[in-house]
């Protein structure tokens, strides 16, 4: 999915001139592949003729759960009709193949509502994709699949993985590196490439299509049965994206307080049956209010997205990242001890003083937001504390110390037996907004 941005000219000029070229490369390698290409037999046509009925049920059937999927925006959107698409690639010739691309994506304008330069070159970038994973599984060829022994199909399975890989990948390259380019400020791997399960519901879309191509050979009227399965698919899909979005924070894409706790409880749970050591770290940036009045509060927005990229990105894949509220963020540290957790706090801290985000001040004009500082506070189960709120307010304690002391430090919490119920000083004004 491209930015959505109605006019082509307002974007960045570098990423308009790599559309442009690279939307000429395609076309080129399109002209030429289909001038080149043996003409469709009744047989080739018969089967584009199944493959594009079952393409317009499964989009027909689902439109309205595709305009959701798609409004929801935020993330990178998986579109699911490589169903249809990666078996034309795999068994057509290469206009019928283009001509499936085509209409499959003519019946997508009217749910997709993005402008028409993005759509191009995606669907450009589809026609490409597929074509090029043609002409490769082509070439890896012969492929009679009527007179495949065991180790036979084993073979032909791989060679359909290889073409399957060049469509993504292809995929990847052309419509990755555009969204990279339209907002460099925003770009990371997950903005690119797609969150883990995005990439598991690709492979899991591009295995359909495999699965088709396979019945559209062997019975084609076995090919309404993937029209069925795509429609369920589709609502799955939706299922899970509308489960991720509760759990998230719309403006950080990190874990929000309900999908963090639920992490963090089960994680404690599992600590405190296995004696485990678990740690929680509690994070918030100093004078962000200075940041809303200095800059405006889409620059503060920015921050905010830019301190959660580096908190995913400065700790393990098994810790947890989620977005207290206003500046604050939390991090749950599994099998960690007080030790590893100030280590990773000052990790943290340091790369937070790092930071160096470009964003926009309140004129709109392109600034540089740098040299902040986080005052972190470091809790440890079961030293101080027993519970999953214990531990929070023992960590948040310690923030205040660390503000207390002067910013920009990590402090660990005390040990809950030394704790007393002192009244804590107002903490800093926080914009509601964020």
């Amino acid at each position: 999915m491209l930015p959505q941005n109605w006019a082509l000219w307002r974007r960045p000029k570098r990423f308009i001139v790599f559309l442009l070229v690279t939307e000429l490369i395609a076309v080129a390698w399109l002209v030429v592949a289909f001038v080149n290409a043996s003409l469709p037999s009744g047989l080739d046509w018969l089967r584009f003729a199944i493959l594009t009925v079952g393409a317009t049920a499964h989009i027909q059937l689902t439109r309205r759960q595709e305009e959701r999927r798609r409004n929801a925006g935020g993330r990178v959107l998986i579109d699911l009709t490589a169903v249809w698409v990666v078996p034309a690639a795999i068994i057509l010739p290469v206009p019928l193949t283009i001509l499936v691309v085509g209409l499959v994506r003519v019946q997508r304008w009217f749910v997709a509502r993005r402008p028409a330069h993005n759509f191009v070159y995606s669907t450009v970038a589809h026609m490409l994709a597929a074509t090029l994973a043609h002409q490769v599984y082509v070439e890896l060829g012969p492929h009679d699949w009527g007179s495949l022994d065991v180790a036979g199909s084993l073979t032909e399975f791989g060679w359909m993985l290889v073409a399957g890989l060049i469509y993504e990948g292809v995929q990847i390259l052309y419509i990755g590196s555009v969204i990279a380019l339209a907002a460099p400020e925003k770009a990371n791997a997950r903005t690119v490439l797609g969150s883990p399960a995005d990439n598991v519901l690709e492979a899991i879309t591009i295995g359909l299509g495999a699965v088709t191509a396979i019945l559209l050979v062997i019975m084609p009227p076995t090919v309404a049965i993937m029209a069925v399965v795509t429609v369920v698919f589709n609502r799955l899909a939706e299922i899970e994206q509308l489960q991720a979005d509760v759990r998230t924070d719309p403006k950080t894409q990190v874990a929000n307080m309900r999908g963090w706790t639920e992490s963090a409880e089960r994680a404690l749970t599992r600590a405190t049956k296995a004696a485990d050591p678990l740690a929680i770290l509690m994070i918030d940036l100093d004078h962000f209010k200075w940041i809303n009045d200095t800059f405006g509060h889409p620059a503060g927005d920015d921050v905010l997205r830019n301190l959660a990229q580096l908190l995913d990105e400065v700790t393990r894949p098994s810790d947890v990242v989620g977005r207290f509220g206003g500046e604050e963020f939390l991090v749950l540290l599994p099998d960690t001890d007080q030790a590893a957790a100030t280590v990773a706090g000052e990790r943290i801290r340091s790369a937070v003083a790092g930071l160096q985000i470009r964003t926009t001040n309140k004129r709109g004009d392109q600034t540089l937001v740098s040299e902040r500082t986080a005052s972190i506070g470091v809790a440890v189960f079961p030293d101080h504390g027993d519970t999953l709120p214990t531990l929070m307010q023992a960590a948040d304690a310690a923030v205040y110390e660390a503000k207390e002391g002067g910013r920009n430090q990590v402090r660990i919490a005390r040990a809950a037996r030394d704790s007393a119920p002192l009244p804590q000083p107002p903490r800093e004004a926080k914009h509601i907004t964020h």
